[in-house]
């Protein structure tokens, strides 16, 4: 079954727009990614376009799979990344423990049918999956934990280490290390889910990648390797210093031209808050640099940089000579990630999830500004996975995926009132509707008597109304109890 995202409660208009009314938001992107008419041009644009990167792809992604297996289409599609013909499709996702929310695979799924679609449909291009490892990222609190239906059906949040000491949570989330605590996190997750034939080999298997001393990039990498290698996936981890070293020209233009962006930026944004939204808040510089306790976030102040929160500061000089020589320790905002992953890679899309999508429409802006070519940006597909119980009872109640969304309250109703001919909400309806017609003829007749007495009639219809809203309320009790069973599942 097929839903718009329109009939799903919690999405942004900015996002619907883009999805079914494009015209309404075309000023804020480059291209619709559903006009296929355009593809090729945009393909040749790519291709054509002066990369210095490209060439430089293949021994760093060699390195990085040195002392991993890899299937003979990943090495294919690694070999063609170095070809003046080959298309990146890409997308990245925090570091989460266990991979994070479900949709970081819908992703992944979603780059590698991508490209298998283009592959069967462009001959004169080659088309790549690439996930792109956001190890760079330092919440914690984003990565640490995940959810799942427990034992009782009852959604669970299982978490590493509950909390962190506030030093360690400035690091760059890639270069943690699991201590032994994740023990304890697979203890909790396995008493957590119920048991099936696939929990214990699931855990076992989850356990190899991530252990005592194992950094998130690390566990997070080989756990997306286990599942997508054998569908070609490439992943890039762009917090190697070779990759940083790539990147230098966009720290520099970005440390000594930032004012040339920054003013656009901030009108754009505030366009974006009177008609939609802006999903990022803009600072000056988009750059974060990182010393031994953490990442910070570079502020221009006065004819100074300053590391925000940190009593550390640098000349414009001393800044492009660290980029020059220690550019590891550089690493982009939201916003200027994109630039560096599309200035690295020959990206024709990059897929993204609905608050992506939306930030694109400022990060548009900067594509510009550093003369790099626009991807199409292509949402991510969604699924819902249905067990094949859970199916057969919505089956048998006649509920509908979109019925989930309205609530589990209005569910119950909707169920019982399927169960049952008499309908507590009906048979109360009527009662009271009676009893209002009841009392206004009444007063009509009272008020000839008398006006006070008519007037008093109020006091004692609302008391007749409680007494009947407390009376709903049992015979809800009741039939909830007749339907108890029906209301478990």
């Amino acid at each position: 079954m097929l839903i718009n995202f329109s009939d799903i409660p919690g999405h942004q208009n900015l996002f619907l727009d883009y999805l079914y009314e494009f015209e309404n938001v075309a000023k804020y992107y480059k291209y619709n990614f559903r006009d296929r008419e355009q593809y090729k041009r945009i393909f040749k644009s790519i291709v054509d376009s002066d990369n210095p990167n490209r060439k430089k792809l293949k021994p760093i992604l060699e390195k990085q799979y040195a002392d991993i297996s890899k299937s003979d289409k990943t090495n294919k599609n690694i070999e063609l990344l170095s070809k003046d013909n080959t298309l990146a499709i890409v997308t990245g996702q925090q570091l989460g423990i266990l991979g994070g929310p479900l949709y970081t695979f819908y992703k992944i799924i979603t780059i590698i049918k991508l490209s298998n679609f283009l592959n069967e449909r462009y001959d004169d291009f080659n088309f790549v999956p690439v996930f792109w490892l956001a190890g760079d990222d330092h919440d914690f609190n984003e990565v640490r934990a995940i959810s799942v239906i427990d034992k009782d059906n009852n959604i669970k949040t299982v978490g590493y280490k509950e909390e962190i000491d506030p030093e360690e949570a400035k690091l760059s989330i890639g270069k943690i290390k699991f201590d032994e605590t994740i023990e304890e996190f697979f203890s909790t997750l396995n008493d957590s889910l119920r048991d099936t034939e696939f929990k214990q080999p699931l855990l076992e298997e989850l356990k190899n990648y991530y252990k005592t001393d194992e950094t998130f990039t690390a566990a997070f990498q080989k756990l997306i390797h286990s599942v997508f290698d054998e569908y070609g996936l490439v992943i890039l981890n762009p917090q190697e210093r070779d990759v940083k070293e790539l990147l230098k020209p966009i720290f520099k233009k970005e440390i000594t031209d930032f004012r040339e962006h920054t003013e656009k930026l901030v009108h754009l944004s505030a366009e974006l808050e009177e008609i939609y939204h802006a999903q990022v808040k803009v600072k000056p510089v988009n750059l974060f640099f990182s010393t031994e306790d953490g990442r910070y976030s570079i502020e221009p102040v006065e004819n100074e940089y300053k590391l925000k929160r940190k009593r550390k500061s640098f000349t414009q000089e001393e800044l492009l000579d660290l980029v020059e020589t220690e550019p590891e320790r550089f690493s982009p905002n939201v916003l200027l990630r994109p630039i560096c992953q599309d200035y690295i890679l020959p990206t024709a899309f990059y897929i993204g999830g609905p608050s992506e999508v939306a930030y694109f429409a400022q990060a548009t802006l900067l594509y510009d500004f550093y003369k790099i070519q626009t991807p199409i940006i292509y949402p991510r597909s969604s699924a819902t996975l249905l067990e094949t119980n859970i199916n057969k009872i919505l089956e048998k109640y006649n509920v509908a995926i979109d019925d989930i969304f309205f609530g589990a309250e209005e569910l119950k109703k909707k169920v019982i009132h399927s169960l049952t001919e008499n309908r507590v909400d009906d048979i109360f309806a009527e009662a009271e509707n009676e009893i209002e017609l009841t009392f206004d003829r009444l007063r009509e007749k009272l008020f000839e008597l008398d006006k006070t007495i008519a007037d008093t009639s109020k006091k004692y219809r609302g008391k007749i109304v409680n007494a009947l809203s407390e009376l709903k309320g049992k015979a809800e009790q009741a039939q909830n109890q007749k339907h108890e069973v029906t209301i478990r599942q």
